[in-house]
């Protein structure tokens, strides 16, 4: 049973540190792993987690299993810890904003088909204007990185739009041209005018469904898999490119993939449609009423001016 607030000893509340190691207990399974993350050794780490059992007066690790598994206590205190830990930051990062933008650590996600390929780009262009900003990157899919923004672990993504999540604001910082690959000798390779209508019958390679990619072509090219979409189970872009290259179909690439060399030593012929076939905008996501949405929304405007600009990765 756990004790009431005011029954605490004078001063016995839980530190910020001991929320930190709970958390990473949870995240790691581990005392060892959770240890090494937070950068402690394991007895130092499960010193801090007793006190935190003795101070709640409540059993936070189940010692009756193997491994390191949190009580149902346990769990329900972790989650409230993350919040805390967030919040904390949260009002750290925003004090030391208020005079002076972009200074210090910035969790920024990107999705797999642009952070390769503009993240380059990005990262110059920021550190350039804003010298005392240190950014840590995460690569994930768009419903991750979302999941991450929503839970605190990040303070900004770059995804392909259009996206909607509740509680998630975005700014659009460019467009991206979709191109057809196709194998060197395909009939498509030389064709005049060419158009998405092309496409039908022909065996369009995509990624993998939880790409957001592989969405935004069937979209545009309105292709379904009976009009020979086909998902590889791919994960990544060069993966596409070879299967092309060895004859096995053709494929969309997005155009700052193609400008920064996704291709460039495979034997695919790249083309443009005709019109331009713009698949899918480039954006940057935050936590609506964050506070971090200021800094997110300078970088959007930092990248937008700078795709306007004609900037370029290589």
């Amino acid at each position: 049973m756990s004790a009431p607030i005011d029954s605490l000893p004078r001063g016995a509340w839980p530190s910020l540190r001991q929320l930190q190691f709970l958390v990473a207990l949870q995240a790691q399974s581990s005392f060892v792993r959770a240890a090494d993350s937070v950068g402690v050794t394991q007895p130092t780490l499960s010193a801090g987690i007793k006190e935190l059992e003795i101070i709640l007066a409540v059993v936070l690790v189940d010692r009756s299993r193997p491994g390191a598994h949190l009580s149902p206590a346990g769990e329900e205190a972790a989650a409230r810890a993350g919040q805390i830990l967030s919040a904390v930051e949260d009002m750290v990062q925003t004090v030391r904003g208020i005079d002076a933008p972009l200074v210090g650590p910035f969790r920024l996600g990107a999705i797999p088909t642009i952070a390769p390929f503009l993240l380059p780009q990005a990262l110059r262009v920021l550190k350039a204007r804003f010298p005392l900003l240190r950014l840590t990157l995460k690569e994930e899919v768009s419903a991750r990185l979302i999941e991450a923004l929503k839970a605190r672990t990040l303070d900004a993504a770059f995804i392909a739009l259009p996206y909607e999540a509740p509680g998630i604001d975005v700014a659009v910082v460019g467009e991206d041209e979709f191109m057809l690959a196709t194998p060197g000798n395909h009939k498509l390779a030389h064709k005049a005018d060419l158009s998405p209508a092309d496409l039908v019958g022909e065996e369009v390679l995509l990624l993998d469904d939880g790409h957001c990619l592989r969405q935004h072509a069937l979209s545009v090219c309105r292709l379904g898999p009976r009009e020979g979409a086909t998902d590889l189970g791919a994960t990544s872009l060069h993966t596409l490119v070879q299967m092309v290259a060895g004859g096995m179909g053709v494929t969309l690439l997005p155009k700052i993939a193609v400008d920064a060399g996704v291709a460039r030593a495979a034997d695919v012929s790249i083309r443009s449609f005709q019109p331009q076939l713009i698949g899918r905008n480039l954006g940057v996501a935050w936590r609506a009423g964050g506070a971090r949405a200021g800094d997110a929304q300078l970088i959007a405007e930092t990248l937008k001016a700078a795709m306007a600009g004609g900037h370029r990765a290589d």
